[in-house]
């Protein structure tokens, strides 16, 4: 309650130089970059732990198109470097470290001669199902209060989220 009576005082001007003048609706939307901040924080710290988990030498931003691949199959890499959203160079660099790696491994397109398809190997498949089993484990124990239900509904929110930053 007492955050409340804090919250009002702000909003009368009374409060802070960065809450002067922020619209009483403006609150939530600063709450919400103040929260995905922390959140993608956090993401990056787990996504370079993940990575090392997967190959002592693997940079934490490959550790998305391994997943990628597992999830997807095998793919072009544009197709892999769109869905990133990186360039073709940066691409063609993660890929190269990941192919010396012995983790994924390239193949002409049969659709396409001149293209090539990139795809885990079976090392690359291993090492990523075991780190993500380790996660889903992580999350099952983090989440242990939470009713299935609510797990349920931050998923969906999330892909909604998502699926609006891609507009």
């Amino acid at each position: 309650m007492h955050e409340g009576h804090a919250d009002h005082q702000d909003s009368q001007g009374s409060g802070d130089a960065a809450s002067r003048g922020v619209e009483q609706g403006d609150r939530e939307f600063l709450s919400l970059e103040r929260e995905l901040t922390m959140l993608l924080r956090r993401a990056r710290a787990n996504q370079g732990e993940m990575a090392r988990e997967v190959h002592p030498d693997l940079e934490s931003a490959a550790y998305g198109l391994l997943v990628r691949l597992e999830e997807c199959g095998r793919q072009r890499a544009t197709e892999l470097a769109a869905y990133i959203g990186v360039g073709k160079a940066t691409m063609s660099r993660q890929l190269r470290a990941l192919e010396q790696l012995g983790l994924i491994a390239r193949e002409p397109d049969p659709a396409d001669g001149r293209a090539w398809l990139v795809a885990l190997t079976e090392e690359g498949r291993t090492r990523v199902r075991r780190v993500r089993e380790a996660r889903r484990e992580r999350y099952v124990s983090h989440f242990s209060d939470w009713d299935r239900k609510e797990i349920g509904e931050l998923a969906r929110l999330l892909n909604q989220l998502n699926r609006g930053m891609e507009k």
